[in-house]
């Protein structure tokens, strides 16, 4: 959601920036002018972080804590989500509960169309000024001043500058300027040229040719982009005022390391001379000129008049400052990531997996389709990204809700069964007792929030961490944290989760696996039994994530399976497990042919 993105950019921007400046203003003086400005290199680097790769940044959660006020309450459109849907396995009943939440659709295209109306704006004001720049430099003439022009490859020499530069003259710039990163130009202004002194060129050189070895053409192209992305902040336009300023005394600077004591004033009085006598475009953002604003001008000319060639910096102090920036700045990094990275995408890699197109499966639903050969532990995977991307389990997750619950020793094998407690539920199946076989067919929602409240939200959150759930997270409400709120797990970790519990390799008791095995079974015939458990994310009554995860036992092999689809507002489990049965067939695993269901089984 772009959205997301906006609000880490503005978070990640203000806080870089303000960092910057308390430090600035802490520990200035302990730093030389150029180690000054190059504090604000850190902000390059902060600036950057919303644009590393989408995945990376997966912001949903920012949203999840919305979860914590939402509202469980029957959709209109309930009871067509709540029958029986699969047309084969019409004893798996999908029921699924829609959670409202605040719709932020609107809000995020409003918020996206006004930062693209702002990024064109600004992209176009930079156009203009790029094209002033070219006209320019088009119609200006050569300098021919012989005399200067020995002056200038002087200055390059004491600058150790080999590049070619071409210096020109033009009646449509009142400051001196330097630009252009391939051919680059010093531009003299041509009403300017009577009363300029060799002394002056001298400076006005040096000056410019500093800019050109610092890197300062590179970085302007830098601000100006880092401008146009991030125009809704004006501490980011603050920190790049303050940033050229520093740039220029940085500048200055250096400048004045060149030159003897007394040329100290007649450096300053050029830079005077120059705002007295001209007017600075605000247009011309892609070069850097001699002059700037009357208070910037007043600084640099206080700095000038506070040059020492004796004053002498610490290096030690100001390597601790650059340390205390990483430090302050690197803060920020592991909340960014908690947000996407450990949360939202599970890193697998399997040399063997072999990678399926089952696209014909999929018509209309975005989704994966996950599967592990046993005998052959061989993985095949459909959509290898959304394998990998953490969702919520909806009601896949009710399966190790009643694992735990058993463990706890809140129900056992034997004396499962929880009394209706006279609720009216939105489903009349709801409406009576359940045992843990009943409850996990019909997928009962009162149920297992009845069995985790007895079982505990310490003792859930252990388990899920001991068993690697996904990204473990039970910050959503006790009983609602697995329904499209803060519990996510992706199909890749479905499977491996299944196989684990299926081979018992969590260590629990065997007779509470086998439990949950028998409550999973689905059907069964003389050749294959399949078990498993749908699940369907409903929110403001429209399903907009379906599941269907399980595993075929054969008679020499067993599968494990997760389907995962997403749209809109028609992905349920029924549909997954529609696919599913497809794919299975398809691939030869499992081919449904009316054996006998487990409900039967059970009547």
């Amino acid at each position: 959601m772009f959205l997301t993105h906006f609000i880490l950019g503005l978070l990640v921007s203000s806080f870089s920036v303000t960092v910057i400046l308390l430090i600035r203003k802490w520990f200035g003086r302990q730093l030389t002018a150029k180690w000054h400005y190059h504090l604000w290199m850190f902000l390059f680097m902060a600036l950057a972080l919303p644009f590393i790769p989408t995945d990376l940044y997966n912001f949903n959660s920012v949203f999840s804590s919305a979860d914590i006020n939402q509202i469980h309450a029957p959709s209109s459109n309930m009871k067509k989500n709540g029958t029986d849907m699969m047309q084969g396995l019409h004893l798996i009943q999908d029921f699924s509960v829609s959670v409202n939440r605040p719709n932020l659709s609107l809000l995020n295209m409003g918020v996206m169309g006004l930062w693209i109306s702002g990024m064109l704006l600004f992209t176009f004001t930079m156009v203009r000024g790029w094209l002033t720049i070219r006209r320019i430099k088009n119609y200006s003439s050569p300098f021919s001043n012989q005399e200067v022009l020995v002056l200038f490859e002087e200055c390059k020499k004491r600058l150790r500058i080999k590049k070619s530069m071409e210096i020109v003259i033009s009646k449509r710039v009142q400051s001196p300027m330097i630009f252009g990163l391939f051919q680059t130009y010093i531009v003299i202004p041509a009403q300017h040229e009577n009363w300029l002194s060799l002394k002056n060129y001298e400076y006005i050189f040096l000056h410019e040719l500093n800019h050109y070895k610092n890197k300062d053409l590179l970085t302007n192209y830098l601000i100006l982009f880092y401008q146009i992305i991030y125009w809704f902040n004006p501490l980011v336009w603050f920190a790049f005022r303050e940033m050229r300023l520093d740039r220029e005394i940085a500048c200055d600077t250096s400048v004045l390391q060149l030159l003897d004591d007394n040329s100290f004033s007649e450096y300053g009085n050029t830079i005077i001379n120059f705002l007295d006598l001209s007017k600075r475009s605000s247009n011309l953002q892609l070069v850097t000129q001699l002059n700037g604003s009357k208070l910037q001008i007043k600084k640099r000319i206080e700095q000038i008049s506070a040059y020492k060639h004796s004053a002498k910096k610490s290096i030690r102090k100001s390597v601790f400052i650059y340390v205390l920036a990483t430090i302050i700045l690197t803060i920020q990094l592991p909340i960014v990531f908690a947000f996407a990275t450990e949360n939202d995408r599970y890193y697998f890699k399997n040399d063997g997996a072999v990678y399926e197109d089952l696209h014909q499966f999929f018509k209309g639903y975005e989704g994966s389709f996950v599967l592990y050969d046993q005998n052959a532990q061989q993985y095949r995977i459909y959509n290898e990204e959304k394998s990998t991307l953490r969702i919520s389990p909806d009601s896949t997750y009710k399966i190790y809700s009643a694992l735990f619950a058993l463990e706890s020793n809140v129900i056992s094998p034997e004396e499962s069964k929880l009394s209706w407690d006279g609720t009216e539920q939105p489903y009349e199946a709801w409406n009576m007792d359940q045992d843990v076989s009943s409850a996990l067919q019909k997928s009962v929602n009162w149920y297992f929030q009845e069995l985790d409240r007895r079982t505990g939200f310490e003792t859930i959150q252990s388990n899920l961490q001991a068993i690697n759930y996904g990204n473990s997270d039970v910050s959503g409400e006790l009983g609602e944290f697995w329904n499209e709120s803060s519990l996510k797990i992706s199909p890749v970790e479905q499977v491996q989760l299944l196989q684990a519990f299926y081979n018992n390799q969590f260590g629990y008791k065997e007779r509470h696996i086998q439990a949950v095995k028998e409550a999973l079974l689905i059907e069964k015939n003389e050749e294959a039994r399949l078990s498993g458990k749908t699940g369907t994310g409903t929110v403001n009554g429209k399903n907009i994530n379906g599941w269907f995860i399980g595993y075929v036992e054969t008679k020499n092999n067993t599968y494990f399976f997760a389907t995962n689809i997403q749209n809109e507002d028609d992905s349920s489990g029924s549909k997954a497990g529609e696919i599913t049965l497809s794919i299975l067939k398809d691939l030869g695993i499992y081919k449904e042919n009316g054996g006998e269901k487990n409900g039967e089984k059970h009547s």
